[in-house]
């Protein structure tokens, strides 16, 4: 994916997203004594984040063939009755326990690390990681949850569910244990696959996220600090293609937006339609403001679409391949066209180049406006991220270009590369 930043000059100017609190999902159960904590420390993981709330919420196609809404099941007051979806998804879901590395700290994304390293704070905002407990001890335990996605044993969670581990084990539903081993993990979505070696009895079956509603019942299962296992929860699809964007870390895009009741320990865990397919693999939730206020049913999940691709090639070759630009920028709002003065009001805007990068040898210089990718228009970042996870390495594109202090668009050709270890 491409870097995304606003320059603290910008921000003085552009009104971001409120400061929120936000909790990636994960339990930590940490080895304090005397810390009142039950065995050991389960703490909920919180931390200051930005929220830049994408509003293109329009509902999408109707559902079809084994998709996320056929009819819904019978109601009695009010509530969704979703016992179809706990019989057919409820067995394939699972407690996974990492014992951290010696020097792992706490239980965020990569051990409390970074895994986007060049992408910028954002202004304004306290740089803390997400999911990490600060002064927490290194080793320990974390907790989360997980589902089973095929017969040979593969299980989808969250990255920072299984981040800095030393070993893995898993609880099935029906309490017995097995140890896992680590496939692949990818920081960049937040992903990543463990293998159990035993004989599974249910898998969960994946629907078309591209196709949800906004309004249509969804059902969460995970297991809630880590104590409460196989919690079902209900609610509603609320939102869609919403971004959420943590200080310190890139952001997280095109997630699914619910009120199912989530909490620490459902990281990993299955979001259902009400026939039981997985439409998404919730990651997080948010709880309150930077003012205090207290926010309820603001929960979040990796679309289904995005889990099955990044999955896959988990699966296959242990890491994900991402087509790179090598480009730095931002979306062009009316505000970012006022500030520094451009001819448009559409597209990004190239603050920075890559030396070396496609972007580059294409002729792409800062201060750029791209604003057509393969004749779709740029309408926001997460449209070129979008086209850009439907290309491979080594594709050809046709970008449309307006270079600085020039009032004609050109169309150069872009050959994607492969993005850098690290970036």
């Amino acid at each position: 994916m491409e870097k995304s930043s606003i320059g603290i000059k910008g921000f003085a100017k552009i009104v971001l997203a409120s400061l929120l609190v936000v909790t990636l999902l994960g339990l930590s159960a940490l080895a304090v004594n005397g810390s009142g904590f039950k065995n050991g420390g389960l703490a909920s993981l919180a931390a200051p984040i930005a929220q830049k709330v994408v509003n293109n919420s329009t509902p999408a196609q109707a559902d079809q063939a084994t998709n996320t809404q056929a009819a819904p099941a019978q109601q009695s007051g009010g509530i969704v009755d979703a016992r179809t979806a706990v019989r057919k998804a409820g067995g394939a879901v699972v407690t996974i326990v990492n014992t951290l590395a010696a020097n792992t700290n706490g239980s965020g994304r990569n051990g409390g690390g970074n895994p986007f390293p060049n992408v910028p704070n954002t202004p304004g905002t306290t740089p803390n990681v997400p999911g990490t407990i600060p002064g927490a001890p290194s080793g320990g335990t974390a907790e989360g949850s997980g589902v089973i996605i095929d017969t040979n044993g593969d299980i989808v969670t969250n990255n920072h569910v299984i981040a800095g581990e030393s070993s893995l084990e898993v609880i099935f539903a029906d309490g017995t244990r097995a140890p896992a081993t680590l496939v692949g993990a990818d920081p960049y979505s937040d992903l990543a696959v463990i293998k159990v070696n035993k004989a599974v009895s249910t898998i969960v079956q994946f629907a078309n996220s591209d196709q949800l509603e906004l309004g249509q019942p969804a059902v969460a299962i995970g297991s809630p600090l880590g104590d409460y296992t196989n919690t079902v929860t209900e609610g509603i699809i609320s939102g869609l293609h919403r971004t959420i964007q943590d200080s310190g870390t890139t952001s997280l895009r095109d997630l699914i937006q619910t009120d199912a009741a989530i909490n620490p320990g459902n990281s990993g865990g299955p979001l259902l339609d009400i026939n039981g397919n997985v439409v998404g693999i919730n990651v997080a939730v948010v709880r309150t403001s930077s003012m205090g206020d207290v926010a309820e049913g603001l929960g979040f999940a990796i679309p289904s679409n995005t889990v099955q691709s990044v999955s896959a090639q988990l699966i296959k070759s242990g890491s994900v391949t991402r087509p790179f630009l090598g480009i730095t920028y931002e979306d062009i709002t009316p505000q970012v066209a006022a500030y520094y003065n451009l001819a448009l009001d559409h597209g990004i805007y190239v603050t920075d180049v890559s030396a070396g990068s496609p972007a580059e040898k294409a002729g792409i210089v800062p201060q750029s406006i791209i604003t057509k990718f393969d004749g779709v228009d740029l309408t926001s970042s997460d449209t070129l991220l979008q086209q850009l996870m439907k290309r491979k390495v080594g594709d050809s594109v046709k970008v449309s270009v307006l270079a600085p202090s020039s009032t004609t668009e050109k169309e150069v050709t872009i050959v994607l590369g492969a993005r850098p270890a690290g970036q």
